[in-house]
């Protein structure tokens, strides 16, 4: 059995689901059964399926996924849709009061661009997008065609940890970071995974990997990020590398103006989902 990705603890069995009613039963017709394992000491769970499938296989679901999604006629709704207003704001707020900076950033796996599309048009603000799957005709997003050699103060990565299938292609987002860098992360992260083929997040097709608090706090370690903000309203986490008092007296001023516990900070990773 394979170790796991984020501590190399022991992986074992945790369950398995089939998709064998619709939405995603015309896509998975040709998987079967999916497996997940489960690591022992940190609870991080991955899609054994999806892991050992062809890369040919893996593409097309996520190509066909999306096509469905952003096609669909209305009788089904989106789901788990990432809180654009929310994210865009907490962005502002973060770099108005300079804990963080965009003046160089990359929203990495940005889809549509529809994140950059909000701070572009509501506050003027550039936010450059990378998908190797993914462009848009939008004329308010701006996409890089090729990453190498590049780093930048700000990496932003919405719903892209759910669908990953390699520890490589997590460090391959923390390799954009520069040195004194963030990283901010759209995912659900939660105490323990449920052994449940029926839990929300798992609905999804192309939903491979499924992290908890411990998981994450283990791998911000080894990126090197030491503290980390929660913005409870657009379900993001912001990973920065060092802890100290001006930042959280920031986060309290930017709570204070907004008369709300808007932000949330602490040294480590920010465990909100119990």
């Amino acid at each position: 059995m394979m170790a796991c990705e984020i501590c190399d603890g022991k992986v074992v069995f945790y369950f398995k689901k089939s998709y064998a009613s619709s939405p995603y039963s015309h896509l998975m017709r040709d998987w079967g059964e999916i497996e997940y394992v489960r690591c022992e000491h940190c609870g991080f769970v991955l899609s054994l399926t999806h892991r050992q499938a062809e890369h040919s296989a893996w593409e097309k679901l996520n190509h066909d996924y999306h096509h469905f999604i952003e096609n669909c006629d209305g009788s089904f709704s989106i789901p788990n849709q990432p809180p654009y207003a929310m994210q865009a704001l907490m962005l502002q707020l973060l770099a108005v009061n300079e804990v963080i900076s965009l003046e160089n950033s990359l929203d990495y796996a940005g889809g549509y661009g529809r994140l950059s599309h909000l701070l572009n048009k509501y506050y003027h603000i550039r936010l450059p997008v990378y998908d190797p799957f993914v462009t848009s005709d939008d004329e308010h997003v701006f996409y890089f065609n090729d990453l190498q050699g590049m780093t930048f103060d700000t990496v932003f990565n919405s719903a892209m940890f759910e669908h990953v299938r390699s520890r490589e292609e997590l460090d391959q987002v923390n390799a954009l970071i520069n040195q004194n860098g963030a990283l901010l992360i759209h995912t659900v992260v939660t105490e323990t995974v449920p052994k449940d083929p029926d839990w929300f997040y798992l609905a999804p097709p192309v939903h491979s990997a499924f992290h908890t608090n411990k998981s994450m706090g283990i791998l911000m370690n080894q990126w090197g990020f030491n503290a980390s903000i929660y913005a409870p309203l657009s379900k993001t986490w912001c990973l920065l590398r060092h802890h100290n008092k001006a930042i959280a007296q920031r986060v309290q001023l930017i709570n204070h103006e907004l008369q709300s516990d808007f932000l949330i900070y602490k040294p480590g990773f920010v465990d909100y989902w119990k």
